[in-house]
């Protein structure tokens, strides 16, 4: 039981798109990730994610309508919805999901595919 920083957490690493865990709660996981660009359309079949912005501004892309969210802000995508996240600057983002989910969903793309997501 030790407290972290999230600021501190975030300034370990740089890369965009690559999640890292710092917290582990009831099968769930708080990652943190850096986001710039778009990432690919994909969902998740079985499992809902919540992003809460940190700092930044990001979107979140559905077929149908687009969300913006600043720091602060937060949205839950349900399981089974098909939408993409971007940023047009860098935004820095804690997402919560069950344990093991993989970032990119029901599709394999080798630039954005964390086949293992490590713990800071």
């Amino acid at each position: 039981m030790e407290k972290f920083n999230l600021k501190e957490k975030f300034e370990l690493f740089s890369d965009h798109w690559k999640p890292k865990v710092v917290a582990a709660l009831n099968q769930q996981e708080v990652k943190l990730v850096k986001l710039q660009g778009e990432f690919p359309w994909h969902y998740h079949e079985r499992e809902d994610e919540m992003f809460l912005v940190w700092k930044g501004n990001m979107r979140i892309e559905f077929r149908d309508h687009t969300v913006h969210l600043g720091p602060g802000d937060a949205l839950v995508v349900p399981q089974g919805t098909e939408h993409r996240s971007a940023a047009d600057e860098e935004c820095q983002v804690l997402v919560f999901e069950p344990a093991g989910t993989r970032n990119t969903g029901n599709i394999e793309d080798e630039q954005f595919t964390a086949l293992q997501t490590p713990r800071i």
